[in-house]
């Protein structure tokens, strides 16, 4: 009996164990900029390749041996291809080509194309085509020889725009309508390929926008290592950290991911290097010998991993390092969204204390080099591709005292953004010395970091959950490294300080205004001057004549580069109105106005053109352009109001007592109006000339947060009765146009709410999304409520949203 209940226990320990795990979309890894951002993208650290947030793979692997046998905790193996038929990234190559449709049989191994041009690939309109095509339609056919039989799987590797069509041997296997952005892998059946000569035909047909084709074939070598998994136990987020347990035969193993984003330390915010923590343990009161291997993948440090590298290891510091980075280093040479950094340098170090054995290899040799303890010599390689930066520790003797290492993943990016023409470096080097200097006081001041980090997301947690609930807390650990990490904080050339965002998988533009408007609650907590640092940039850019217009600019361009706006349409009432309400939040988190009034005229100017054109808004977009234009947006001329109101409170805070009033005058009339030409009966309206409609008025928010009463508590209590009636199982939709939302938003609508019991009802349906959400990316804030499944977007800033709850806790402001 005895033994049943034991065994009866242990169930329902292993069952609540597995339960207690935390749960997210992705987990965050690496986290400090746009560039050097890893995550694992399942719930298992060793069932997956670890990613940048783009879902490109940024391999991190881990491999513990405890007594001769190997356990995998993280990542997992990567896919290797050897090429059978190069593609124009690996070497250079000719194909016939037509841009006339040909006679039948085209697609035939008999078909006669002696008469068709020959190109060098690829095929395209853009600087990287060797061959230009300008035409709706490209027809290709490359003839190449191989053998019949494979040890592995063949694929073809593709890059097209537009619509494609892909025969071999006069078979089609593959067809898509639109386009790809990158080379993907179609797998080829065995009965397709003939030995001796095949024929690859391919048609292009170009839609819309660009125009590109390249094409190979590539054979997956097969895996040989025969590794066992480890166990995953544990894994809990928390705001700085990303912590799992795992179970390596006899030894436990923790492994903790820390990025020390302590925004009150803006030196040490602004420092790219995370620390990777290790801790073993046995558990059956016996002694074993352990060692762990860890390799990052010098994918890292490029955009696209056809990239040449160079790598090497130094000693440095008392630091074992090694660092790597591209041949070309085409420092701030590419913008655009889907990018990776390819210039600047990785870095793995580990204090030489833990005598590390570090080595340089291809990817699928690393491994092997510590299954069979036998470790290249070279201190460095010149030009590769694919290498892995690998370390040994040596735990030595592992009993039932833990035994405790670390390792450190840093980044030198040179130069970080161009801001207005002048390429601006990274904050660290204001201290001096070089990056290996950098390094080396993280490993000085580990244990100080370490236990900051981890008082800061304890109190983090209780805070949050003191404000909105265990589950609202849980959603502000997910959300916090993902904010900061989509950012970049610089000095400006007058000494301003820049915190400037990228609007990733949503276009890549930097420090728009639309984006920083829902990130700022998490900076209005635990730094208020990052959020002017969200906004000097803006200020600028409409200060020095640059930008004319009577309202702000959408964004400063494209990711680096922020030289001026490049998206393609104003939002004039959007963003003058988050200017304005952000600069007057800001004045409640410091306390004074001083920041505004050094913009005063500035903001005089945004707040007259609101006064004249905010309250009946005009057909234009605001940040939920994804919807479309909308005339006479009710939420957008709540923006207005609440904007015209908060500008007559700086003006009053400032003096300036007849500007205040006459501004508040003009507040209170238009809120009083909006009352009357938005109401429709038991909620207000999506417009004010379409009854039956009804939207989430999220920027009600701010007039109670800063105090406005603008508006009565009636309004506010008469929208979150109806929305409740709205709700989906994943949440409240943005208005009844969809059914998809913004979690950011439904954030900011729950605080509304006059109850915790409301407001839990908006928070539930985050939180299942973001535990059941099959989107395995990085929490997106654009999801369809009825599914969970992602729309659009992913890791953007915009969930610092999510701490709305917590800035009204903080300021006094409860229910």
């Amino acid at each position: 009996m005895k033994r049943h209940l034991s065994f009866l226990l242990l169930s329902i320990l292993f069952v609540f164990q597995s339960v207690a795990q935390d749960k997210a979309p992705a987990y965050p890894l690496i986290t400090h900029d746009t560039y050097f951002s890893i995550w694992s993208f399942g719930d298992e650290l060793n069932q997956s390749v670890t990613k940048h947030w783009t879902g490109k793979n940024q391999s991190l692997s881990g491999v513990l041996k405890v007594d001769g046998k190997f356990y995998r905790f993280l990542g997992a193996e990567s896919k290797e291809y050897k090429t059978i038929l190069p593609a124009a990234d690996e070497s250079a190559y000719q194909a016939s080509y037509t841009f006339n449709k040909p006679a039948d049989g085209w697609i035939a191994s008999a078909f006669d194309d002696a008469k068709w041009q020959k190109g060098t690939a690829p095929f395209g309109d853009d600087d990287a085509a060797k061959t230009k095509w300008k035409s709706d339609d490209l027809y290709y056919r490359r003839k190449f020889t191989t053998a019949k039989t494979a040890v592995g799987k063949r694929y073809l590797k593709l890059n097209h725009d537009d619509n494609v069509e892909v025969f071999i041997n006069g078979k089609q296997i593959y067809k898509k309508e639109g386009w790809v952005h990158e080379y993907i892998y179609i797998p080829i059946e065995e009965s397709v390929l003939t030995s001796g000569e095949n024929i690859l035909a391919i048609h292009v047909k170009n839609s819309a926008g660009g125009r590109f084709l390249d094409a190979g074939i590539v054979e997956e070598v097969p895996q040989k290592s025969a590794i066992g998994l480890a166990k995953q136990t544990n894994v809990k987020v928390d705001a700085t950290a990303t912590k799992y347990s795992f179970i390596c035969g006899a030894v436990n193993l923790d492994i903790t991911f820390t990025s020390p984003l302590l925004l009150n330390d803006i030196a040490l915010t602004a420092r790219p290097i995370s620390y990777i923590s290790y801790a073993a343990k046995a558990t059956d009161g016996k002694a074993h010998k352990v060692d762990l291997y860890f390799s990052a993948s010098t994918n890292i440090a490029v955009n696209t991993p056809n990239q040449p590298v160079a790598a090497k290891k130094t000693l440095s510091n008392n630091l074992s390092i090694l660092s790597a980075g591209t041949v070309e280093q085409p420092v701030l040479q590419k913008k655009g969204d889907d990018l990776r950094i390819d210039w600047g340098y990785m870095y793995v170090a580990v204090p030489q204390k833990f005598k590390a054995t570090q080595y340089i290899n291809k990817q699928e040799e690393s491994l092997n080099s510590f299954l069979g303890n036998n470790y290249p010599a070279t201190a460095s390689v010149a030009n590769g591709k694919e290498l892995n930066l690998s370390s040994i520790i040596p735990f030595g003797t592992v009993g039932s005292t833990a035994v405790e290492t670390y390792l450190m993943m840093g980044y030198d990016d040179l130069k970080s953004v161009e801001y207005f023409g002048t390429q601006l470096a990274p904050i660290w080097k204001k201290s001096g010395g070089n990056f290996e200097t950098q390094l080396a006081n993280a490993a000085k001041d580990y244990t100080t970091i370490i236990k900051k980090c981890a008082d800061f997301s304890t109190k983090l947690f209780a805070d949050a959950e003191r404000a909105g609930g265990k589950e609202y807390a849980e959603l502000c650990e997910l959300a916090y490294r993902q904010s900061i990490a989509a950012h970049k904080i610089v000095y400006a050339p007058n000494g301003d300080i820049l915190f400037l965002s990228k609007e990733n998988f949503s276009g890549g533009f930097i420090n728009t205004v639309d984006v920083t408007y829902p990130s700022a609650p998490e900076y209005l907590i635990y730094n208020p001057e990052l959020l002017t640092g969200m906004l000097n940039g803006i200020f600028y850019y409409a200060e020095s004549g640059k930008w004319k217009k009577p309202y702000p600019a959408h964004d400063l361009g494209t990711y680096p580069f922020a030289n001026g706006q490049t998206y393609g349409e104003d939002m004039p009432v959007e963003e003058a109105g988050n200017m304005i309400i952000l600069t007057a939040a800001i004045a409640r988190a410091q306390g004074n106005a001083k920041y505004a009034e050094k913009h005063w005229n500035t903001l005089a100017t945004w707040a007259g053109y609101l006064s004249k054109e905010g309250f009946d808004p005009a057909n234009q977009l605001c940040t939920d352009d994804f919807a479309g234009h909308l005339a006479r947006n009710a939420n957008l001329s709540v923006k207005a109001i609440v904007a015209i109101g908060a500008y007559a409170q700086l003006a009053q805070q400032i003096g300036k007592t007849a500007e205040a009033e006459k501004y508040r005058n003009i507040a209170l009339g238009m809120a009083g109006k909006w009352q009357q030409m938005a109401d429709d009966g038991d909620h207000f309206a999506l417009t004010f000339n379409d009854k039956n409609t009804w939207s989430q008025k999220y920027n009600l928010v701010w007039d109670k947060l800063l105090g406005l009463k603008l508006f009565p508590e009636a309004v506010y209590k008469k929208e979150i009765n109806y929305y409740l009636t709205k709700q989906n199982a994943f949440g409240l939709p943005l208005d009844s146009r969809k059914t998809y939302t913004k979690s950011d938003w439904i954030m900011w609508t729950a605080t509304l709410a006059d109850n915790q019991q409301d407001f839990q009802k908006f928070i539930k349906p985050i939180y299942k999304f973001a535990n059941e959400t099959e989107s395995r990316v990085p929490l997106n804030d654009w999801h369809e409520t009825t599914t969970g499944a992602k729309v659009g977007f992913q890791a953007r800033s915009v969930v610092g949203g999510y701490f709305i709850k917590l800035l009204a806790e903080k300021w006094g402001v409860r229910n």
